[in-house]
């Protein structure tokens, strides 16, 4: 991958955040405008040009303004993203919602799961390796506005039933080892899944058995808020069952 300047790297980052925060193409005179980055409107255009051409914006065809690509998204999250420190107000609450369920594997996984997608106001899913799903919040999924789309929205809840590409995307999460695992676009593996990301965690179960919770969004998901409280869950459930 290129590495960018500081120049670029300011943009892209500004770029990214508005994206993040309103769900449609930037422009530099919007940049120029709500952003206090010390150059001139004319530079910028040319920096968000030069990072089109460098494939991590992409232009709309019905806007001036662009928007970032997986591949940006990917390098923000590797390079430039600051992740939130979770407020301990926060954790008790998660954890409160959970802790009476922690002797009950299938009752902590769906409470788990519902609390996820409550605090991250997107579609959270957990499997376990012996073929359970759960899955909680598809109305919030539909008051975005990348899901307006019927057919990508369809796609994406016909995967709730696809029971074997949920245990792939656990054997990938493990194989990894990192517990935090970001996939943009067609690291999905799916065909027309441009305008997804993900965030998800593995954690143990009883009896060396594992399980991966997390949640699916839009490619611009609130990366700096949603992989710390995914991250929290996950070692909470670790903590919770993974000992037994």
């Amino acid at each position: 991958m290129t590495d960018l300047n500081d120049r670029q790297n300011q943009i892209l980052k500004t770029v990214i955040l508005e994206y993040i925060d309103t769900a449609e193409a930037v422009g530099s005179e919007t940049l120029d405008r709500k952003y206090n980055l010390g150059i001139s409107p004319a530079t910028i255009r040319n920096e968000m040009v030069r990072l089109t051409e460098m494939g991590y914006l992409k232009q709309p065809h019905t806007s001036a303004g662009r928007t970032p690509t997986p591949l940006a998204l990917r390098y923000f999250v590797n390079n430039l993203m600051q992740v939130k420190q979770l407020p301990v107000s926060e954790e008790m609450a998660v954890k409160e919602k959970i802790w009476d369920c922690r002797h009950e594997v299938d009752k902590l996984l769906q409470i788990s799961t519902r609390t996820l997608a409550q605090r991250t106001k997107t579609l959270a899913i957990s499997t376990t390796d012996e073929g359970e799903i759960y899955y909680a919040g598809v109305a919030q999924m539909l008051d975005m506005t990348e899901f307006y789309d019927i057919d990508l929205t369809k796609m994406v809840l016909q995967l709730l039933d696809q029971f074997d590409y949920w245990q792939a995307l656990l054997a990938r999460a493990i194989k990894r080892e990192e517990h935090i695992n970001v996939y943009l676009g067609e690291e999905f593996g799916r065909a027309h899944f441009d305008a997804l990301g993900g965030v998800f965690t593995w954690f143990h179960l009883p009896g060396e058995h594992q399980a991966v919770i997390g949640v699916i969004g839009p490619k611009r998901l609130n990366y700096p808020y949603v992989i710390p409280v995914v991250r929290y869950v996950g070692e909470l459930l670790d903590d919770m069952v993974g000992k037994w």
